[in-house]
């Protein structure tokens, strides 16, 4: 009878079943995954099935995926959420299925801002089961949903040149993989942080040392470089770097919470390390994401509290390129041109970075920061608490 059961199992794990049971018969799966959770039988055959049931949904935006959003959205449906809670609020049944938050490794590709906004959507409700029930352990469903979202907008390169940004759907899936990581880390801060998270992960220790803190972070630190791509023209560079990421994580007293707190100050020596690798080696990849920090942080530091948070970094920052810029033109100038964004030049003849802010608006004509750069840098290892 098990055998059977089984092959039943599989045989409705057919795609086309699948998709005629997400567009009329959505009742069954809830039936299903239910029963699953009622007899707490997570181990059984359901993988495929699982995975094509998700998949078909998310494809289908008439299907209870998208129906069941928020109450404000969807209305008495959207506060129940009968199906989604029973696929996606069960920590364990979800891990142990293993293949309800993957998506098809194709069919991803083609998702727009909001296919990628459902997706999130049931990949929070796991994750708030997970913190929840203190699970402690490494999560391999979590996990991949994180890289999957984290390059939701691994394209935003494609947005260089254009005049208007604002309304692609590159810069609509970024803002969706922002708002997922604020609402991740509101769970976190939920829970509040245990005493046994560790601020800093040494490289020795790795993986089993590290926490759902650490992959948000790392998850930060690949969007900013997502971000990082886009370098002109300078008013949608500063868009999507600056108001987008940036200003929506770290300026404005944003993630102010205990957990948001641990998880900014990883994100900041992630992106400090990423930096100082360039003094051993130098790579379009740090050169990047300092043109980055240079670009949302600025050349002079600011006093005002809409800073605080990022303040030390943009200290070591700015020490760092003073130090090394210089040195890193020498060295290779097509990578030190890579760290300057649109609207940051560099003078060679007065040894300075400089910052040009067009004529707009009000200001009838440029104004210019400029940033002066030592000769050489020091042989002294950098580092800084950031």
């Amino acid at each position: 009878m098990k055998g059977y059961a089984n092959d039943l199992l599989l045989l409705i794990a057919d795609k086309r079943l699948c998709r005629a049971i997400v567009e009329s018969s959505p009742s069954t799966a809830l039936a299903i995954f239910q029963a699953m959770a009622d007899m707490n039988k997570h181990g059984i055959q359901v993988e495929t099935f699982a995975k094509n049931i998700v998949n078909e949904a998310l494809a289908n935006k008439d299907s209870f995926l998208y129906h069941e959003a928020e109450g404000y959205e969807s209305g008495l449906i959207g506060y129940h959420k009968p199906l989604s809670q029973a696929m996606f609020t069960h920590y364990q049944m979800v891990e142990t299925i293993g293949t309800l938050l993957d998506p098809d490794i194709y069919g991803k590709r083609e998702w727009d801002a909001e296919q990628w906004k459902a997706y999130c959507r049931v990949v929070l409700m796991t994750l708030r089961s997970y913190v929840k029930e203190g699970q402690g352990g490494h999560s391999f469903v979590l996990y991949r949903a994180k890289g999957y979202i984290e390059n939701a907008a691994s394209d935003l390169y494609t947005l260089n040149e254009l005049t208007s940004i604002w309304d692609s759907d590159s810069s609509r899936r970024l803002d969706v993989v922002v708002e997922f990581v604020k609402d991740a880390v509101k769970i976190l801060d939920e829970k509040g942080v245990h005493d046994q998270v560790r601020i800093r992960v040494r490289e020795k220790h790795g993986h089993p040392r590290e926490t759902f803190y650490d992959h948000i972070a790392s998850m930060i630190f690949e969007v900013i470089f997502h971000a990082s791509a886009v370098r002109s023209p300078q008013r949608g560079c500063w868009s999507i770097q600056h108001n987008s990421v940036w200003g929506e994580l770290f300026n404005f007293n944003c993630l102010d919470g205990p957990a948001g707190k641990v998880v900014k100050f990883k994100v900041r020596r992630l992106l400090y390390d990423e930096i100082t690798y360039m003094k051993r080696f130098p790579n379009f990849k740090g050169a990047k994401i300092l043109g980055f920090c240079l670009n949302v942080m600025g050349l002079t530091i600011r006093q005002d509290d809409n800073d605080k948070d990022s303040r030390a970094l943009q200290r070591a920052v700015l020490a760092w390129t003073r130090k090394n810029f210089v040195w890193l033109h020498g060295y290779n100038p097509r990578v030190a041109e890579a760290c300057l964004v649109d609207g940051i030049t560099f003078d060679s003849a007065n040894r300075q970075l400089v910052r040009t802010s067009p004529a707009e608006g009000l200001r009838r004509e440029p104004s210019y920061t400029y940033f002066e750069l030592d000769p050489a840098p020091l042989d002294s290892e950098d580092d800084a608490s950031v």
